[in-house]
């Protein structure tokens, strides 16, 4: 079994609601069409420089390879494996480029660590 993450790149302020309508958009098929977000590229290039995903290892924590990326998020679905410092990292990266972490399971929405109390 496998479990999914996504980053998202919100405006800033956006609250739980605005990442779950976001997240069911592009459920729906519902793509935003506008230039690539820079900080899903980032964020996209770290993760994958540490845990390539265009011709994962043997340990490789992703289930399905390539990662989803879009103009405005990437999604992540992982092994039930994976060790818990992918997920560090993940969250890691994703506080450094600014982006909001969805666990689509529990529907738990996580600010980034840069972003909490400022």
């Amino acid at each position: 079994m496998s479990f999914d993450l996504v980053v998202w790149a919100l405006e800033d302020g956006a609250s739980s609601a605005d990442v779950h309508a976001a997240h069911e958009l592009c459920r729906q098929g519902e793509h935003v069409d506008d230039r690539p977000e820079p900080r899903v590229a980032s964020f996209y290039r770290a993760v994958t420089a540490s845990y390539p995903d265009r011709a994962p290892a043997p340990a490789s924590p992703w289930a399905v390879a390539p990662l989803h990326v879009a103009t405005d998020h990437v999604e992540m679905r992982l092994t039930e494996t994976c060790e818990d410092q992918v997920l560090l990292d993940i969250e890691r990266l994703a506080g450094e480029h600014g982006l909001i972490l969805l666990d689509p399971q529990d529907g738990s929405v996580y600010p980034p660590p840069a972003r909490v109390g400022g």
